[in-house]
C-alpha cells in the first residue's frame, strides 16, 4: 500500500470515527413539568408547572417561551403560570431555555389547547335553488361583485369558470394543463388565485381577462385544498388541521391556525369562504360546514346540510365518497349564502337557522 492510499484511509477513518462519536445526545439537567402532568387544557385556563433540577445545578436564569413567544424570564424560583386567555388553539408548544453554570439547556412539553365553548349546531332552510353545470367537479366557488367564479378539478378536466348564477350559463372557461388537479380560488385585487392539489403550485389570472401572470409555491403546507381571503391576507387550507396564513403581497405562508373544537382537532377542512369575519369550511366527505375563527382557530359552530343533496335531479348519476358538498360562496352586497357540491346539478341559496 502506498503511501498515499494509507494516508486516504487514515483520513476517512478518522471522519467517520468523528461523526460517530457526536451522535450521542447529552443528557438534559432539566425537566419541564405541569402540574399532574396535564398536556391538555381549555381557553380561558391557566397552565401550571415548574423546572426540574435533575442535577441540582446552580440556575442563573429561565426564558420561558409558549407557541415560540418570550414570555417571561425567571430567576429567584423556577415555578411558573401561564394564562391561557388570548391564545391560539390546538397543537401548541411550551419551552423553556435554562441557563446554569455557563451552559444553555432547551426543554419542553407537547400540549393540546383546545376551546372552552362547545359549536353551536345550524341546520338551514333553502331559499331558491339555481341551475349548476353537472359535469363541474367544484372546488371553489367565490362572488366578485355580482359575478360568480368558479374552480373545478380531476386531472384533465380541471377549469377556472365565470358563470350566471341565475342560469348557470358558463360565461367564460379556460381549462388548466392536464398536469394540475385544481383546488380552490379566491380574488383579491382584481386577481385570482387558484390552488393545485399536489403540485405544491398556485396560479395567478388576471380576473377579467383569465389571463395567466404567474405562480406561487406552498413551502410549509402539505397540499392545495381551499382558499379564501379577508381582504387582506390569503386563508389556505390542505387537508390537515391547519389552515394557513398568507401574505397577500408575497403570498408566503406567514403563519396557521388549527381548527379546534372544546374536545379534539379537527382536520379534512376543503372548500373556504369568508363569511362577515368568519371562515366558513367544508368538512370533506361529511354534510356539514364549520364556521372557524380566524384568529384561534375555534370552530364555533357547525351547519348541518344532511338532506339538501337529496334535492339534486342528477342523484342517482353520483356516488357518495367523491360528489360530495364542496363549493361555499356569499355575496357581501346582498348578504346572501349559496352552496353547491362537486358535479351537482343545482347551487342553493341557503338561510342558516341556529337549532
Amino acid at each position: 500500500m502506498n503511501k498515499f492510499k494509507f494516508l486516504s484511509l487514515l483520513i476517512l477513518g478518522f471522519l467517520f470515527f468523528s461523526c460517530g462519536s457526536n451522535s450521542d445526545k447529552k443528557t438534559s439537567y432539566f425537566k419541564l413539568k405541569t402540574v399532574e402532568n396535564k398536556t391538555e387544557f381549555k381557553l380561558g385556563e391557566t397552565i401550571e408547572g415548574s423546572i426540574e433540577n435533575l442535577k441540582n445545578r446552580q440556575i442563573d436564569s429561565i426564558q420561558l417561551y409558549f407557541q415560540q413567544k418570550y414570555l417571561q424570564t425567571l430567576k429567584a424560583e423556577t415555578s411558573f403560570s401561564v394564562a391561557l386567555e388570548n391564545t391560539k388553539l390546538g397543537r401548541q408548544k411550551l419551552e423553556a431555555i435554562v441557563f446554569s453554570e455557563g451552559e444553555t439547556d432547551t426543554i419542553s412539553d407537547n400540549l393540546k389547547i383546545y376551546n372552552n365553548q362547545a359549536p353551536k349546531a345550524y341546520t338551514y332552510k333553502v331559499i331558491k335553488e339555481y341551475p349548476h353545470d353537472g359535469e363541474a367537479y367544484t372546488q371553489g366557488l367565490e362572488f366578485h361583485q355580482d359575478t360568480l367564479y368558479e374552480s373545478t378539478g380531476q386531472y384533465g378536466n380541471s377549469s377556472l369558470r365565470k358563470l350566471n348564477l341565475e342560469t348557470g350559463e358558463v360565461l367564460n372557461k379556460i381549462n388548466l394543463e392536464d398536469t394540475y388537479f385544481g383546488e380552490g380560488l379566491t380574488i383579491l385585487d382584481n386577481k385570482l388565485y387558484l390552488l393545485t392539489w399536489r403540485e405544491k403550485e398556485g396560479l395567478i389570472y388576471n380576473l377579467d381577462t383569465f389571463e395567466q401572470t404567474g405562480t406561487f409555491s406552498y413551502n410549509q403546507s402539505k397540499e392545495g385544498w381551499g382558499l379564501c381571503n379577508d381582504g387582506e391576507k390569503l386563508y389556505k387550507s390542505d387537508g390537515t388541521e391547519k389552515i394557513w396564513i398568507l401574505d397577500a403581497e408575497t403570498l408566503a405562508e406567514k403563519d396557521f391556525i388549527q381548527m379546534t373544537t372544546n374536545s379534539s382537532i379537527k382536520e379534512k377542512f376543503n372548500e373556504l369562504e369568508w363569511v362577515e369575519g368568519k371562515i366558513y369550511a367544508n368538512t370533506y366527505q361529511r354534510p356539514s360546514i364549520a364556521i372557524i375563527n380566524p384568529v384561534n382557530g375555534a370552530i364555533e359552530g357547525v351547519i348541518d346540510f344532511r338532506g339538501l343533496r337529496e334535492r339534486l335531479t342528477n342523484l342517482p348519476d353520483l356516488d357518495t365518497q367523491n360528489h360530495v358538498l364542496n363549493g361555499i360562496a356569499y355575496n357581501q352586497d346582498t348578504k346572501k349564502l349559496y352552496v353547491t357540491g362537486k358535479n351537482w346539478d343545482k347551487i342553493f341559496e341557503v338561510e342558516i337557522i341556529e337549532k
